[in-house]
C-alpha cells in the first residue's frame, strides 16, 4: 500500500475580534482551509497577537504576547489568520520586538516565514481560487491598510470573488484609503476617524453595491457601525463568509448574537 502524502498542518489564528464579535469568520476559515486540503487545528493557548500594545509603544506587553503566540504555533507547518492586521503584526513586526534577543529573533523569523493571511494563503500557497461559492448580490471590496501595505494583498481577494457565482463586484473610489479604524487610532483621534469612515461610507454608497466585503473585521465593524448610524442598510460580510457559503444569515451589525 502506497503511503499517502501527509496534509499540511495549519494552526488557525482566530483573532480577538472573530472570537468576541463574529465567530462565523473563524468557522468559515476552517471550512475553506479544510476544503483546500489541509488539517486545521486551533491552539487553545493562543491569545491576542499584541498589536494594540505594539502600536501604542507598550513593547514589554507586546513582547510577552508575542512569546505566547510563538510558543502556541511552534509545531505547525503554517499559521493562518483571517486578518491582514493580525497577520501583519506576526509576520512583519514580531522581529522588531526581539532585535536584542538572538534566540527570540530566530523564533520570530521562523514564525514569520510560516505565517499568512487567509486569502493569500489559499491563493498563493494552496493555489485555490474557486470555492464553488454563490452570492446573489453586488459587492464592493475595501482594502485594509495592513493587508494591503504590509502583506501585499490586493488582487487575491478580487481573483476569488470573480469566481463567485451570481456576484457582481463594483469597485468603489478610494478602495485603498483607510476607513479610520486603525486599531486604537479611532480611540485617540475620534473626530478624524469619524470623518474618514464617513468618507468611506459615502464611497461605498456611490459604488451602488448592496454589500461591503473586506478581509479584516476591525474595518468591517467600524464601517458597518457608521453605516447603521447613517441609516444605511448595505450588508456587511467578511470575504471568508461569502466564499464558505456562510453569508445567508445576518450580516455584521445586523443583530447577530
Amino acid at each position: 500500500m502506497k503511503n499517502q502524502k501527509q496534509k499540511p498542518r495549519v494552526g488557525l489564528f482566530v483573532t480577538c475580534l472573530a472570537d468576541l464579535h463574529r465567530p462565523s469568520v473563524a468557522f468559515a476559515a476552517v471550512k475553506l482551509l479544510e476544503d483546500a486540503g489541509v488539517d486545521v487545528e486551533v491552539p487553545r493557548s493562543q491569545t491576542c497577537c499584541g498589536q494594540p500594545a505594539f502600536n501604542n509603544g507598550d513593547l514589554g506587553h507586546a513582547r510577552k504576547l508575542a512569546i505566547q503566540v510563538i510558543e502556541a504555533f511552534a509545531d505547525f507547518d503554517y499559521v493562518v489568520g483571517p486578518s491582514g492586521s493580525c497577520m501583519g503584526t506576526i509576520k512583519c513586526h514580531y522581529v522588531e520586538l526581539f532585535e536584542d534577543d538572538p534566540d527570540g529573533l530566530k523564533k520570530a523569523r521562523d514564525l514569520a516565514d510560516r505565517s499568512y493571511e487567509l486569502i493569500s494563503f489559499l491563493t498563493n500557497v494552496m493555489g485555490v481560487t474557486d470555492f464553488g461559492a454563490n452570492y446573489n448580490g453586488t459587492a464592493t471590496y475595501h482594502d485594509s491598510c495592513s493587508g494591503l501595505r504590509e502583506l501585499g494583498i490586493k488582487e487575491q481577494p478580487r481573483r476569488v470573488l470573480d469566481r463567485v457565482q451570481d456576484l457582481s463586484v463594483n469597485e468603489m473610489e478610494d478602495s485603498e484609503v483607510c476607513c479610520g479604524f486603525g486599531g486604537t487610532f479611532c480611540v485617540k483621534f475620534p473626530e478624524i476617524s469619524g470623518r474618514m469612515v464617513d468618507d468611506k461610507c459615502s464611497r461605498i454608497a456611490e459604488s451602488g453595491a448592496d454589500t461591503i466585503l473586506a478581509g479584516d473585521l476591525g474595518c468591517l465593524l467600524n464601517i458597518t457601525g457608521r453605516m447603521r448610524r447613517r441609516g444605511e442598510i448595505t450588508r456587511s460580510f467578511h470575504i471568508a463568509e461569502v466564499l464558505a457559503g456562510m453569508a445567508d444569515g445576518p450580516g455584521i451589525g445586523d443583530g447577530e448574537a
